[in-house]
């Protein structure tokens, strides 16, 4: 598709719901959002810098496999949960460090957001897997 606005749109767009993928991201362990809802934003950012320029423009963007990030994202949620079992207690209960840090004073920091993150990594590489499959599939014209 050579549509120039879709182009235009998504170069401006695609940071954009990067940034916000973020946001709710780190938000997500004490209000609505977290590592799905994040994976989900970050992963329409690339489904719709594909949708403009093409799935190899987008994964030569996302520079790692969406596979690996796969791998990357459940092995990071599933490392979360050891602190607790090395403390004795049950696998994923939550640990806690509120470091106190100048300017920005006291900064909650916990295995929740640890194991935010690994969804967030796992749900962008299996979406962007699932949508490059489908739309490299449907480019060769097989799709039809």
């Amino acid at each position: 598709m050579n549509n120039v606005i879709l182009r235009v749109s998504a170069r401006y767009l695609a940071p954009l719901l990067l940034a916000v993928s973020v946001v709710v991201l780190v938000r997500g362990h004490n209000a609505p959002g977290g590592g799905f809802s994040g994976g989900l934003l970050a992963a329409s950012a690339f489904a719709l810098y594909t949708f403009a320029f093409g799935s190899s423009h987008a994964r030569r963007l996302l520079r790692f496999d969406p596979r690996t990030l796969l791998a990357v994202g459940v092995l990071i949620a599933a490392l979360s949960g050891m602190p607790s079992l090395l403390g004795g207690e049950a696998y994923l209960s939550s640990r806690w460090v509120v470091p106190i840090l100048p300017v920005i004073g006291p900064l909650p920091l916990g295995t929740p957001l640890i194991f935010d993150v690994g969804v967030f990594i796992a749900v962008i590489g299996f979406t962007l897997t699932i949508m490059f499959v489908l739309y490299e599939y449907d480019e060769e014209g097989e799709g039809d």
